[in-house]
Parts: structure tokens; C-alpha cells; sequence
């Protein structure tokens, strides 16, 4: 088997390489936008088929490569189903298993914590750890629904848990560091080693810590696979009908087969669970009622024209940014939700159901059935 460790100077990230010369298939944990011209060469020069791009979590500080890798080579990308990507190919969960090469396997560990959708994964006697647990510490817990004591649990009770002699192969290091193992950070890792559930969560909320300088790019890009708004648009929304038909998934047109639990089976899903209303009906809701809209598009769209009195909150940030937003503080007010088509106002009406939110519709067709009525 071939194994590497690539490491980007510029966001601290360490990126995985594992491949198997047998059977000509690889896999990649973390891939940075930045690097993709490398990964592309790797694969190349050992004449391997990437079958897998893995992420760890919805990153803050990089950009993926994962949705240009699946454009480029036909890679299927997979991130927790937890992190809000809902066009990755494989929406994981704990205890889902990636088979590839001659009898090689991958197995997901949910380790929750850094964010809400963090896993680690474990590949023979290494495991990729992500943002849960570092050299010599671990990533902290502020932002992205993160929890000091979820990650306790996902360090104490997960990966403490893995025989000693695990190696430990971390997301990211910012000292020049690479490899540990299970026994080692068990045994001397200043976060947690010693600590009491208590003294880590009084610990971790105490970092105060100055935000990501790219999350802001980041999150929301990262919740597109790595692709830009254009390519993203072209993946989610083709342009068309306004038949409101569900989009192709990460940044592809490939005709092929979609997975089940990819873009359209989650658009499909989650118009099973919420309210879809036409344009007349949309306009009868604003009219009679003290009704708050909502543009899930990007900024670049809303600019280009919205509903009237329309809220910019898009998709990608809606679950950090509704906290902002007064008129979102009665979750009991009515809410019309819309996108440029209507899969992403699908997927985020049910985002607000889940939130509690109990007075939701979503514009079947969105905006572009709107300007055709």
C-alpha cells in the first residue's frame, strides 16, 4: 500500500494520500483547494483511480478540494451528515464502512465536539483524527455547534479507546509534529490527560480564541464541496425549467447514477417533511399575514434581484447567522422560504423545522417561477 502525509504551509493542513497498487483505487482525507494540481499529479504519477474524497468535518480554515476532485477524476466526496454539505455523495454516519483496493477498508468513528458533524476515521492501525484530537492537544469547540463536552466524551470514550498503539494522524499541526499515538496522547496530552470532564469544559470555553481568518469563506464553500458559486449554481440549480426538478450533486453533470443519499434523495427527503406552496399562494401568504421572507441564494443572486422585503440568509450560513436576524426570534411566525428554483429553499425549510420553527413554506420553482407568473 502507499501511504502519504501532505502538508499545506499555508493553512497548517495535513491532507492524506492512501492508495493501493493492486488495484489501481485511492483514497483522500482533507484535500485543500490549493493542492489540487498535486493531488492530481500523485494520482498520475502512481496510476491511480481516486475513488474516495473524504472530509473529516466542514472545515473553517481551508477550502476543500473534494468537489473539483469529484469533477476532475470521478471521485465519490463524503462528509458527516451532520455538517450540513447536503450534495456530498456519501452523507456519513457512525459506523458506515468505505471499501477500497484489495480487501482494504475505512470505518467512521462519529467523534462530535470541534463541530457537531466531526468523525475520524480508521484505516488499519491509523486513525485520522480531523479536529478532534491533535498532537499534544485538540481543536476547540466555539463555533459550528461545537461542545466542550462532546468532545470529551468523543476523545475519552472513542479514541482512548483504540488499542495504544493506534497512530495518531491529526488535521492539522502548527509546530512541525506529524505523527502520535493512542497511548501517547492518552498519557501526556495537556488538553485532556488527567483532566476532569469539568476542567476540560471550563478549560476549552475559556480559550477565547479569535475567530478562523477564512471562515467566513470557508463554512459556506466547504458546504458546497469546495466549488465556487458558479460551479455550484450549475451543480444544484441548472438553469433549465422552473420545474423545481431536484439538482445533480457536487459540481458534476455526469449523468450517472446518483447515491441514494445524495442531492436528490435528500431534496426528495426533505420535501417529504415540509409545506411547498406555488407563486399564487405565496403571494396570498405575504398579503394576508405579518410574514417573514427568506433568500436562502447566494449574495451575487439576491443583488440580481429578490422578492420584496426579502432577508438574505444564505444556505450555507443559515444555521450561524439566524441568531442575528430579529425578525427570526418568534419561531412561531409565518416563513416563506425561497431559493432560485427550489432545492435549496427545500432543504432549508426542513433545517428550520428542525430548529423549531413551526410555520414554514417553501416556494416551489422559486424566484424564477416567481418572475414567470
Amino acid at each position: 500500500m502507499i501511504f502519504q502525509q501532505h502538508f499545506d504551509p499555508e493553512t497548517w493542513t495535513l491532507t492524506y494520500f492512501i492508495a493501493d497498487p493492486e488495484s489501481h483505487e485511492a483514497v483522500i482525507i482533507d484535500p485543500v483547494i490549493s493542492n489540487l494540481d498535486k493531488y492530481m499529479s500523485l494520482l498520475s504519477e502512481h496510476g491511480m483511480q481516486l475513488k474516495y474524497s473524504l472530509e473529516t468535518h466542514v472545515h473553517a480554515d481551508h477550502i476543500t478540494a473534494g468537489g473539483l476532485l469529484r469533477q476532475r477524476t470521478g471521485a465519490q466526496t463524503g462528509v458527516s451528515t451532520l455538517c450540513g454539505a447536503e450534495f456530498a455523495d456519501h452523507q456519513i454516519q457512525e459506523h458506515d464502512v468505505f471499501k477500497f483496493g484489495k480487501n482494504e477498508q475505512i470505518d467512521v468513528i462519529a467523534t462530535p465536539g470541534h463541530t457537531q458533524g466531526s468523525i475520524s476515521f480508521l484505516w488499519r492501525n491509523k486513525v485520522f483524527t480531523g479536529d478532534a484530537l491533535f498532537i499534544d492537544g485538540c481543536g476547540r469547540t466555539d463555533f459550528q455547534g461545537g461542545d466542550p463536552s462532546a468532545l470529551f466524551d468523543s476523545i475519552t470514550q472513542k479514541l482512548f479507546k483504540l488499542p495504544d498503539d493506534t497512530l495518531v494522524y491529526p488535521g492539522h499541526d502548527y509546530n512541525g509534529r506529524r505523527v502520535s499515538n493512542i497511548a501517547q496522547e492518552r498519557g501526556r496530552n495537556p488538553r485532556i490527560a488527567g483532566k476532569t470532564r469539568e476542567e476540560f469544559i471550563k478549560f476549552m470555553n475559556n480559550l477565547k480564541l479569535p475567530p478562523p481568518r477564512l471562515i467566513k469563506q470557508s463554512v459556506p464553500a466547504n458546504r458546497r464541496c469546495g466549488l465556487t458559486e458558479d460551479e455550484w449554481q450549475e451543480a444544484v440549480e441548472p438553469p433549465v425549467d422552473i420545474s423545481n426538478e431536484p439538482a445533480t450533486q457536487c459540481g458534476t453533470a455526469d449523468p450517472s447514477p446518483i447515491p441514494p443519499q445524495a442531492a436528490q434523495s435528500l431534496v426528495s427527503q426533505a420535501k417529504a417533511n415540509i409545506t411547498e406552496i406555488n407563486v399564487k399562494q405565496a403571494k396570498r401568504l405575504i398579503a394576508g399575514s405579518n410574514t417573514t421572507i427568506i433568500d436562502v441564494r447566494e449574495p451575487s443572486e439576491y443583488n440580481a434581484g429578490a422578492l420584496p422585503g426579502a432577508i438574505l440568509l444564505p444556505r450555507g450560513m443559515l444555521e450561524f447567522k439566524i441568531g442575528d436576524i430579529s425578525q427570526l426570534s418568534d419561531r412561531s411566525k409565518p416563513i416563506l422560504v425561497y431559493c432560485q428554483t427550489g432545492a435549496r429553499a427545500s432543504l432549508a425549510s426542513q433545517t428550520l423545522k428542525l430548529l423549531g420553527y413551526t410555520d414554514v413554506a417553501s416556494l416551489s420553482g422559486g424566484y424564477q417561477a416567481w418572475n414567470s407568473d
